[in-house]
């Protein structure tokens, strides 16, 4: 079995995780909003050239999945980092740990096959977000809510990318750019034009969300899953998480209390339990022989 879809999966889970602490860097000179919108515009100028260089990937644009992609991802980050201002680093990153649950649940309901031991990890992180909530330490109770309210809506984004036709980098890119292109209006005409005079450590979160966390971890993201199962594919999306939390705790100086850290193993433990127990339901190993191969 070829390692490299894992190196890929790996990858992206390290790139979306560096972009809280990057965004939390960013977030000390701007606003959410303008802060997403230039993310977006730096990983549109990125992948643009991708997209313009053939008649068949310029037609992406159009796809009405590569707008409902663009959209969700849009929405999602706004919706996060608004939480994200709200809370830690660490408080943020924790609760993206309950995306592999929330991935179970939306399989379940679209007629997939999910076991006892999945139902378990479900309520697991489901317990974890709860006591996250009610004791978020450095965060809001409203930043929370923000950050979990983000989840399905980038549900939503994972979902759509599998619709855009042509090959999974096009994908990823497409969805990206239709992404700046829908923020750069709304974000504007309800916050205004945003500052450039950011000083040099909030460009550098800004550079570094908008090329690794969103254009090295979409494209990443578009290239391993398709070739592994959900399951697995689920494993990888907890190194956000930890990535996240690890570096709130070590270089922000977050202080978790222990509400929040007996949260954050919950959400983790029970994440991994959920594609544990998807690996164990018969019908994901076909589902990973048929999936297509990256073109």
């Amino acid at each position: 079995m070829s390692l490299w879809p894992y190196l890929a999966l790996f990858t992206s889970g390290l790139c979306w995780g560096l972009g809280l602490p990057f965004g939390k860097m960013t977030l000390a000179a701007t606003d959410p909003a303008h802060m997403i919108l230039l993310r977006f515009l730096v990983a549109a100028a990125a992948a643009l050239p991708v997209i313009l260089r053939r008649p068949e990937t310029r037609r992406l644009l159009l796809h009405p999945a590569t707008a409902i992609a663009g959209v969700s991802y849009a929405v999602g980050f706004l919706v996060q980092f608004e939480g994200l201002a709200r809370s830690s680093v660490t408080v943020s990153a924790l609760l993206v740990g309950g995306m592999p649950a929330l991935i179970a649940v939306s399989a379940a309901a679209m007629g997939e096959k999910v076991g006892p031991l999945a139902w378990m990890g479900v309520a697991a992180a489901t317990l974890g977000a709860v006591l996250i909530a009610g004791k978020p330490g450095q965060a809001t109770v409203l930043g929370v809510v923000l950050c979990i309210a983000s989840l399905p809506v980038f549900l939503g984004w994972l979902f759509a990318t599998r619709k855009i036709p042509g090959g999974p980098v096009d994908a990823a890119c497409a969805s990206v750019v239709v992404a700046a292109v829908i923020l750069a209006p709304v974000v504007i005409l309800m916050h205004g034009w945003p500052r450039l005079d950011l000083g040099t450590s909030a460009w550098i979160g800004l550079v570094g969300q908008g090329l690794l966390s969103t254009v090295v971890a979409t494209v990443c993201w578009q290239l391993g899953a398709p070739r592994v199962s959900t399951a697995a594919a689920g494993v990888f999306i907890n190194v956000e998480p930890l990535v996240g939390s690890a570096i709130g705790l070590t270089v922000f100086h977050d202080r978790p209390t222990w509400f929040s850290a007996a949260g954050g193993v919950l959400i983790l433990a029970g994440s991994l339990t959920v594609v544990l127990g998807e690996r164990r339901t018969p019908g994901h190993a076909k589902a990973a022989e048929d999936a297509p191969t990256p073109a």
